[in-house]
């Protein structure tokens, strides 16, 4: 039998994988955990914008994961193959929750309007208004619309990245965040 420190430092996250497969080893298992959590962690924030809700997404993610592990081929990166299982994870989780998020969003958006005095609003810079206003047109955003969006522009995913992520053309790639990007101007314009 094969060291588990030994393996967990000479072999690529490929390899790993297919071990863990193959073994069904816990102790692998949270070496793949160990190398890949802070990445996930990120994404499931970036979704979340909470941190405990963020770790439990990340857990959830790993749970499923181990689970999920015999259906990863080879046929990319390991790492794109997780940034893709983790997306799909993170836009069900809010559209899943997306009615509850919603009902905090107006509720925050409401408290914002009854609590700011005239002088708070003109105190704030230009930008900081602008940045607040994109924040509420992301919140509103259909998720599979922001996830590509993050990618391209929070992620600086290129279009061959995300194409490899989603699993769809190149076209298709940037048809999507064009649609994407005028959802977002017209929302925006619509606040």
């Amino acid at each position: 039998m094969i060291k588990v420190s030994t393996i967990a430092i000479e072999i690529t996250d490929e390899e790993l994988v297919f071990e863990i497969v193959k073994t069904n080893n816990t102790e692998l298992f949270a070496t793949l955990y160990d190398r890949f959590s802070t990445v996930v962690y990120n994404k499931c924030y970036s979704f979340s914008k909470n941190r405990q809700e963020a770790e439990d997404l990340m857990q959830d993610i790993f749970v499923k994961l181990f689970v999920k592990l015999r259906t990863f081929k080879g046929n990319s990166k390991f790492s794109t193959w997780l940034y893709s299982f983790t997306y799909n994870f993170c836009v069900n989780y809010v559209q899943r929750d997306s009615h509850k998020k919603r009902e905090k969003i107006t509720v925050v958006t409401d408290q914002i309007k009854e609590n700011s005095t005239v002088d708070e609003i003109e105190d704030e810079s230009l930008f900081e208004l602008k940045y607040k206003k994109l924040a509420k047109v992301l919140a509103l955003l259909d998720p599979s619309d922001k996830m590509i969006l993050l990618m391209k522009y929070q992620d600086d995913k290129s279009i061959k990245e995300i194409k490899d992520i989603l699993n769809i053309g190149e076209s298709a790639v940037k048809m999507r965040i064009k649609r994407a990007k005028q959802k977002v101007l017209k929302l925006y314009e619509d606040l």
